[in-house]
């Protein structure tokens, strides 16, 4: 994989704050779920609580998708990227401490809120990633590997 693509997916993530996230229930039923994230070069943290269908969906099956992207109505400038890869739930306390003060440089709002037991960090590694970038010319596409 280049690494100049996996700079540029990391940038990408960094720079932006929603996802749109899909999970497949036990029962085979696909779900979208938009989520705020924070990212740590090509992987991305979720807050959630412990009792969302997409932490059972996950608890089942670790495969997940998501996309994110920009809100352009010019179809020639559109950037985004589509990303297949696997949950976990972060059990590891120094990297739940870490992400916390990632979340909170990003979304700072969070240092207000109360703490909450059944909140738990989603951790979500890249298998595949593609990197559209239309502004090289419509369609334009590359895949990276991770």
């Amino acid at each position: 994989m280049k690494e100049e693509l996996k700079q540029k997916i990391g940038e990408y993530l960094a720079t932006h704050f929603y996802l749109n996230l899909a999970t497949v229930s036990p029962e085979g039923r696909p779900m979208a779920h938009t989520m705020a994230y924070v990212s740590e070069d090509t992987t991305v943290y979720l807050a959630t609580n412990r009792s969302t269908r997409k932490v059972r969906n996950i608890m089942h099956n670790q495969a997940v998708a998501f996309t994110v992207d920009e809100d352009d109505p010019d179809w020639f400038d559109m950037q985004a990227l589509q990303v297949e890869g696997f949950a976990s739930i972060v059990e590891d306390e120094g990297e739940m401490r870490r992400i916390g003060e990632i979340m909170v440089g990003k979304f700072p709002i969070i240092a207000d809120m109360p703490p909450d037991p059944d909140t738990i960090l989603i951790k979500i590694v890249p298998d595949i990633v593609y990197y559209l970038d239309y502004s090289v010319e419509f369609g334009h596409r590359e895949r990276a590997t991770f």
